[in-house]
């Protein structure tokens, strides 16, 4: 279910290498080439809050919010259509990875909710490891 998004090379920043937005099975990979580097993020699929998208007349700007207190991933010129199913295809990946990140132990029953940020965490821990409050 891998697929690949490039940014039109009309756009600015994109002439001689364009932005990729690349979904994996679990992830969403945004590739930037300069001259000398590439500039490779990623983001697993149950840390994206959600999936913005600006559209002008031609060309469309796609910013992927993270809820783990990193900045945004912002790409720009890609075609409507490109974004319009570049989010469909995380809201499909979100839903498949949905659960927690540790989906046997909540299966298992031996997770709570944390008091202070009501994220799901193991029954026996004594730290949060999301707001990192202390639980004893």
């Amino acid at each position: 279910m891998e697929s690949e998004y490039v940014a039109s090379r009309w756009t600015r920043g994109n002439f001689l290498f364009p932005t990729r937005l690349r979904i994996t099975d679990q992830s969403v990979v945004r590739r930037k080439r300069s001259w000398f580097s590439v500039n490779e993020e990623t983001v697993n699929a149950r840390n994206i809050a959600n999936v913005n998208i600006r559209t002008g007349l031609i060309w469309s700007d796609i910013r992927i919010e993270t809820s783990g207190g990193s900045d945004p991933l912002d790409s720009h010129g890609h075609s409507k259509s490109d974004a319009r199913e570049f989010q469909k295809r995380v809201q499909e990946l979100q839903a498949r990875a949905g659960g927690t990140p540790q989906g046997a132990a909540a299966a298992a029953g031996d997770t709570r909710a944390c008091p202070y940020c009501a994220e799901t965490i193991k029954k026996a821990a004594k730290i949060c490891r999301f707001c990192n409050r202390d639980l004893s």
